[in-house]
């Protein structure tokens, strides 16, 4: 972002009113169970309008704020997110899901072998469509309830979904975090696929240990009919995730590949007879011209508050804040590249805690803290990205104010109630063993250096 002086009546303290606003607006949305993107717009508006009574020049304050919303990093990562709906909608209506229940309940596992295939499961719909809220919603009606009269744990069970969903918002190509992370750090989208794997595959690993020990125990009864299109040709659709993969790993642009990604996924879904042509595009049916003025509509929530925040981050920078807190952190906190590190980890999971979307806050530290302190130590663009990414997906799945968590419970509480059977309780989403593992992860490789890479030549600073 660029950088000008911005003067605030109270100096360092008028600068931080913007914040202050926006975080206590969140926080009391959150605790009111209201918290969401398009609830957030407010608090965001009145964030930058209270705090421009606190500028010394209106008009460079106003100035500041149209700096941070064209900010080029952030048209692009709203653009990635345009494309990056439209997938995750094609995904869905192609029978992913589908697919993914009859992989989960025709194999005759139970108990925790059941329970892993759930986690599984949930990992493929989040990596396939690249949102941890729509995998909760979409497998906890039928695989909760399944698992249960299979044996399973009901808390196990439930935080199998959940962790899933955590796995797909921290590795996919198509996810908000990933897209967030990539961009505001300049990293090419392919470096940070590669890097990132063996991160989260190792506490993946760790989490399925943890459900193949625990998972089990409940008692097998008569499963009741459930209601759900067992399909297994939905599966095919995880064709169209390979693709936007191997051409991100190729390195495309991720909107390139992603446009590969959704032609894909619409040729499979109409061979495959689960779309149909008129579905993706056609005259104005219930106010929608089809499948990707839907995808479209679902990110618009996230990409008008994103702009926002990038008008709040731009005048935090210009007013000095973030400069006075990386001179103090440089000055007693941070005199390493591991402490460096521990540095944006820390700070990336503590702007994370207040907000219940996880991407704003990337979005908030990733351009004014974590790149110039990641910078001034060499760290490649991708580690940079891979840290903050990874941060955001640890404590955030697992405090129940936040949007994900509150909507994994709805869904477990609304199966649960159809089935007559218990649900676990939101408080139980502080077991999240993907978040726990994650965090464990990336502690190790930030104190012992595995998996760290330095910025060279080929680095250039801008995303691929």
């Amino acid at each position: 972002m660029e950088e000008k002086e911005l003067k605030m009546y109270g100096g360092i303290w008028g600068g931080l009113v913007p914040l202050v606003v926006l975080l206590v607006g969140m926080i009391w949305l959150s605790i009111e169970a209201k918290g969401n993107p398009r609830a957030f717009w407010a608090c965001t508006w009145i964030a930058i309008a209270v705090g421009m009574f606190f500028a010394c020049d209106k008009a460079e304050y106003c100035k500041a704020a149209m700096r941070g919303i064209g900010d080029k990093t952030g048209i692009v990562i709203v653009a990635a997110w345009l494309f990056a709906g439209v997938f995750g909608t094609l995904m869905k209506a192609g029978g992913l899901v589908n697919g993914l229940l009859w992989l989960g309940m025709t194999t005759g596992a139970q108990g925790a072998v059941f329970t892993l295939l759930v986690f599984i499961a949930a990992m493929l719909f989040a990596l396939g469509t690249g949102t941890s809220t729509g995998t909760c919603i979409a497998l906890a009606p039928v695989l909760y309830p399944a698992g249960y009269f299979l044996g399973a744990d009901p808390t196990l069970l439930g935080l199998a979904i959940l962790s899933g969903a955590a796995f797909g918002d921290n590795l996919a190509p198509v996810s908000d975090t990933t897209i967030v992370s990539a961009y505001t750090q300049g990293a090419a989208m392919k470096d940070v696929v590669r890097s990132r794997f063996p991160l989260a595959m190792f506490a993946a690993a760790v989490a399925g240990a943890v459900f193949i020990v625990f998972g089990g125990g409940g008692e097998v009864k008569v499963l009741p009919e459930i209601k759900a299109t067992l399909n297994p040709s939905g599966l095919l659709m995880l064709l169209a995730l390979a693709v936007v993969v191997f051409s991100a790993l190729r390195g495309s642009h991720i909107i390139a590949s992603l446009v590969y990604g959704n032609i894909t996924a619409a040729v499979v879904g109409i061979c495959i007879g689960t779309i149909k042509v008129e579905q993706l595009f056609n005259l104005p049916k219930n106010g929608s011209t089809g499948l990707i003025q839907d995808g479209i509509n679902g990110v618009v929530a996230p990409i008008i508050f994103a702009i926002l925040v990038l008008a709040v981050t731009q005048i935090l920078v210009e007013s000095g804040i973030m400069r006075k807190i990386l001179a103090f952190a440089e000055k007693s906190v941070v005199a390493s590249v591991r402490q460096a590190e521990l540095f944006i980890v820390g700070v990336t999971i503590l702007a994370s805690v207040p907000i219940s979307a996880n991407a704003p806050a990337e979005l908030l530290v990733g351009p004014s803290l974590v790149k110039p302190m990641g910078e001034k130590f060499n760290l490649a663009p991708a580690r940079r990205a891979n840290l903050m990414d990874c941060a955001v997906c640890t404590i955030f799945f697992t405090l129940p104010w936040h949007l994900c968590v509150v909507a994994w419970n709805g869904a477990l509480s609304s199966a649960a109630k159809n089935y007559g059977i218990p649900a676990p309780d939101i408080m139980s989403a502080l077991y999240n063993p993907y978040s726990w593992a994650l965090l464990a992860v990336l502690v190790f490789s930030a104190v012992t250096g595995w998996n760290r890479r330095f910025a060279d030549k080929s680095d250039s600073g801008e995303a691929a």
